[in-house]
């Protein structure tokens, strides 16, 4: 019994066909036909097909043999670098540096409660 695995968001399902037409324009480029871009991957014509259409099925590391044979793995690399969110959520969670205390040093003034004006006087 064959099971399905989840549609894709629309958003991700976009940006694997914009994918996969971008890699089928580099093969192109370097003027490589599909039979030997699949011989050099080492995947069949037809997964080579579905991996140029976008299909969501197809394995990671079909795409980063597809991008070594093209000799732009090290776009791989760039996937998920700058994690500007995570970063902000992470710096949410440090603590937050103390004030540093008044003039004196670090010491308190001492409070005489005698005085009648406020009930406050400083004293050293």
């Amino acid at each position: 019994m064959k099971t399905s695995s989840p549609r894709p968001f629309p958003a991700v399902e976009k940006q694997m066909v914009a994918l996969g037409q971008r890699l089928r324009e580099a093969r192109l480029r370097r003027s490589i036909s599909t039979l030997l871009f699949a011989e050099r991957m080492n995947v069949s014509r037809d997964t080579l097909n579905r991996l140029e259409k976008g299909d969501p099925s197809i394995a990671m590391g079909t795409y980063a043999r597809a991008l070594r044979v093209l000799g732009i793995e090290k776009d791989l690399d760039k996937m998920a670098q700058d994690d500007e969110l995570g970063r902000k959520l992470q710096d949410l969670k440090m603590p937050v540096a103390r004030k540093p205390r008044g003039a004196m040093g670090g010491k308190a003034a001492k409070v005489d409660r005698n005085e009648e004006d406020d009930g406050f006087q400083e004293t050293e």
